[in-house]
Formats: C-alpha cells, structure tokens, sequence
C-alpha cells in the first residue's frame, strides 16, 4: 500500500513553527500541507502564504475556510493569487460554517447543501477563466471574471476539496468537487461509507471524472517511551470534541449516553481542568479507535487502517509536547 502523507497546521503551532514543521514535511517527502482555520483564532489564507513561499514542491491547501465569511468571487481571486505565489501548488479546502457561532456573527446556515453547490459553480467558473453570471438562491453574479488590466485572464489549476461530514455534502462533492478533506475522530468503518456516498456522487458527474482524492485528518501522538502519555494527548481533544462538535460526534460510534456525561461533568465554557476531569470517561480503547496514538507502531497501524477503508492520504494532526517528534516518527516509518 503507498503511503501519502500530509500534515495538518492550525493553531496549536506558532506561524514560525507552521513553516518550520512546512519545510521538513517537504524534505521528508509529504504529499501536502493543509492549514485549518479555526472558529476565531486564526485565519487560513496567511500561514498558507507564507507556508507557500517557503516551500518549492509540497501541496499547501487550506484546511478548511468557510463558506460564509468570503464572497465566491473574493475567494476565487485569493487562490488565484496564491497560485501566483506557488503555481500549481495550491489545494482550495472549503467546508460549512460551524453553528452556532455562524448565527452568532449574523451568517447563519439556511441551506448548506445548496449555498455550496451555488459557491462552487461561481468559483470553479472563474478558475476557469469564465464570465459568470449566475443568479441563485444565496450566491448572485452579474457579468463577472478575473480583471485582465494587470495580467491575463488564464485557467488556473486549483483544486477544490470540500470537508465533508454528513452525507449529503459526502454527495455533493463527489458530483462537483475534486477532493474530500475527511474530518478526524471517526473510526474507520466511517471512511468506508464515506467513500459510497461520494461514490454515489461521482455517478451524477457529467465531466468524464470517475474518481476524486480522499485525504483524512487523522489526530496522533506518539511517544514510544511512554505511550499512555501519546494516548492522553488524544485523549483530551477527543473529549473536548465529543462535547462541543455534535457533526463530529454523530459518526464516531460513541454511545449518546457518554456523550451526554461527557458534556455534564465538563459543562461549558469548559476550562483545560474540565476537560482533564471529563476524559477520565473515555477510554484508552475508544481513543484509539477514534485517533492514531502510543507507540509509533500502533499509530502506523491505525494509519494503515484509514487507507484500507478507503483514505488517500492520511493529514496528521499532531497533538501534545511531542507534536514535532510524532512527524519525524511517522515519516521515518514509512520509510
């Protein structure tokens, strides 16, 4: 089986250490770096720029923007511009916007399956190099392309993956997209009806295209001398989630009942304390089953089983004090 790997940088990393971490994933032969943009932190579109200028043949994609905050237009000439910057190098991951915090800004989610399709059409249209005019229910153009006064209005080549959860956007990106970024915390049997549901998409294209890239978010840590430790890492950003992602906890296979205790004992707004408390409701088993963690061995295996389901590229997400040695180990075993 050939391994792809990419590497998920968020938050957790300063921007100095995005690049850092950027430019060994390049050196150890990473497929793609994938820069998440979270809820209020940190925006994507910055530390992919920079990641991209400081890197000559890794992928870089965003990992994923919303849909709602950036006009289709507006994002259409951001990629294209980081395409100047790292031509042929750029990944567009776009997803929909968390609730509540969407109706908390004034954007509320209405019809995410329909504001996606509209998005997309605009913003494929324009990386083609189109005049779009398109009047949908959330998405209106009227005689738009990219201005040609400074440089040619040419195709660029941008692929657009979408993170996808449920399985009607499982749907709609196998029907128009090139990609799905599969999100983390969900075991493996997810992935495989993921990939039918994408499937099912993939025969409604009337483009020629009988298949799309499938990279995996994959949270891991590892520690070969003290794996317990690795498996805590995991552990409290599994809990945390379960509490505060109902998307996520849906398809992770966890009984209600647990999630409902795990929301109890943390309570909210939960505090690094409350999170501590909680996870001693999760088990080693269920974090494993769930994340990539302990030893280098056991996570390779859990890896291993995400590209058996149906993973093109597993996207690690690296938790704890030893996020930066967990990359070098992983990449060192596949070797």
């Amino acid at each position: 089986m050939k391994f792809r790997l990419g590497l998920s940088l968020g938050e957790r990393f300063s921007l100095s250490e995005c690049v850092e971490q950027a430019v060994a994933c390049e050196q150890y032969g990473f497929d793609s770096i994938w820069v998440a943009e979270g809820r209020l932190t940190r925006d994507g579109i910055v530390p992919s720029a920079i990641i991209a200028q400081a890197t000559s043949r890794i992928r870089v994609g965003t990992g994923v923007i919303n849909h709602k905050t950036r006009n289709a237009a507006l994002t259409a000439v951001t990629f294209k511009t980081l395409d100047e910057l790292a031509p042929r190098r750029i990944n567009l991951g776009i997803g929909a916007w968390w609730e509540p915090l969407a109706s908390r800004v004034g954007l509320p989610l209405v019809k995410p399956i329909q504001e996606m399709r509209e998005y997309l059409h605009v913003v494929k249209a324009l990386f083609r190099g189109e005049t779009v005019d398109f009047e949908g229910d959330f998405v209106q153009m009227r005689g738009i392309r990219f201005d040609m006064m400074y440089r040619a209005n040419e195709p660029v080549d941008i692929p657009v993956y979408v993170g996808a959860v449920r399985p009607r956007m499982l749907e709609l990106s196998g029907e128009i997209a090139d990609g799905v970024l599969l999100d983390f915390h969900v075991p493996p049997r997810y992935v495989e009806g993921a990939v039918k549901h994408v499937q099912a998409g993939l025969a409604r294209r009337t483009d020629g295209v009988r298949e799309i890239d499938l990279p995996q978010l994959v949270t891991c840590s590892v520690d070969d001398d003290d794996p317990q430790t690795a498996i805590n890492d995991c552990k409290a950003f599994l809990t945390m989630y379960l509490a505060q992602q109902p998307h996520i906890a849906k398809y992770s296979d966890v009984e209600p009942e647990l999630i409902v205790r795990i929301k109890d004992e943390m309570g909210w707004p939960a505090r690094p304390e409350d999170v501590r408390r909680a996870m001693r409701l999760v088990s080693n088993e269920l974090t494993q089953e769930l994340t990539a963690c302990g030893t280098t061995h056991t996570a390779m295996d859990q890896i291993e089983r995400y590209l058996a389901a149906g993973t093109t590229c597993a996207v690690l997400c690296t938790l704890g004090k030893n996020k930066v040695e967990t990359v070098h180990r992983i990449a060192r075993a596949t070797r």
